[in-house]
Order: C-alpha cells, then sequence, then structure tokens
C-alpha cells in the first residue's frame, strides 16, 4: 500500500467502516455548515484550489474509491487505473456551484456509499485488490475514504479558515 494511503488510513481511530463513514460524515457536515459565504470560492495561495475544489475533489475520490471497492468485492482482477486529480478539479466547475449544492451531493453521496459498504458481507470487506497504491482491501478503501477527506477538512480548517 503506498504511503498516501498509509497517512489517510492512520488518521481514521475507529477502524469499523460503518462507524468511521458516518463519524467523518459528521465532522464534514459541521465544517462545510461553517463557511461562510465570501469564503467558497477562496484560495489561500494562487494555484491552489478553493475550499469548493477541495470539497468536490473529496467527493470525487470518493466515487473512484467506492468504484474500486465494489470491482474488489465483485472478484474484479484487474488493477485499477489511477486518475489525474488536478485534472478533475480544473473541470469540476465548482466554482460555479452553490455551497447548499455541494453540501447536499455530499450528502447523497456519503448515504450511497455507507449502503454500499453496509451491504458488503465481512468476507467481502477482506477481498483484495489492486490500485495504484498497491493492494488494498475494501474494508481498507472504505477506511481510506474517510482518512481522505479528513484530510483535506484539516487542510481546509488550518489554511483556509483561519
Amino acid at each position: 500500500m503506498g504511503d498516501y494511503l498509509k497517512k489517510y488510513i492512520s488518521l481514521v481511530k475507529e477502524k469499523n467502516v460503518l462507524n468511521a463513514l458516518a463519524e467523518s460524515h459528521l465532522e464534514a457536515l459541521k465544517l462545510i455548515e461553517s463557511i461562510l459565504p465570501n469564503q467558497e470560492n477562496y484560495s489561500y495561495s494562487e494555484g491552489k484550489w478553493t475550499i469548493k475544489e477541495v470539497l468536490i475533489h473529496c467527493m470525487d475520490t470518493e466515487r473512484i474509491f467506492c468504484t474500486r471497492a465494489l470491482s474488489f468485492a465483485r472478484g474484479e482482477t484487474q488493477p485499477s487505473q489511477s486518475f489525474d486529480e488536478n485534472k478533475y478539479a480544473t473541470n469540476s466547475e465548482a466554482n460555479l456551484r452553490l455551497l447548499s449544492d455541494i453540501k447536499e451531493e455530499w450528502i447523497n453521496l456519503r448515504s450511497s456509499t455507507i449502503s454500499l459498504f453496509k451491504n458488503f458481507s465481512s468476507n467481502k470487506l477482506f477481498s483484495k485488490g489492486i490500485m495504484p497504491a498497491g493492494e488494498l482491501t475494501v474494508n481498507d478503501i472504505g477506511i481510506a475514504i474517510c482518512g481522505h477527506s479528513l484530510h483535506h477538512l484539516f487542510i481546509i480548517k488550518e489554511r483556509y479558515l483561519k
């Protein structure tokens, strides 16, 4: 497993994937609700993403990771492909969207993610597959989803909302 995924997984203290998804969801909503209108399109430095772009990036990554988790649980043996997160952010049109719409999408996406993981049996949660960062279990992917969003929420708090 790649160092960046280990870093994300290490941020999550709760190792039950459903509890971790629920807890990180509540943290995200609390943060999103604290963002003021004049902060939504703020970038702390030239070339850095805005808050909205960071939130969309988290959702894009969650969708991609869910697809990987589903494919591993279903027995896919082909390694999953990497994606260009910067190209996704550039093409997201995040700054044209209302933060309230992004929040609604976050709620719907996380609800769908929880549903997906809720319906994996214990056996399927420990199915393995190959991601660009190396071999992971379905459960690892769920925890990485949480850690990835927590990482970015921390960055928003530290660099954007001071």
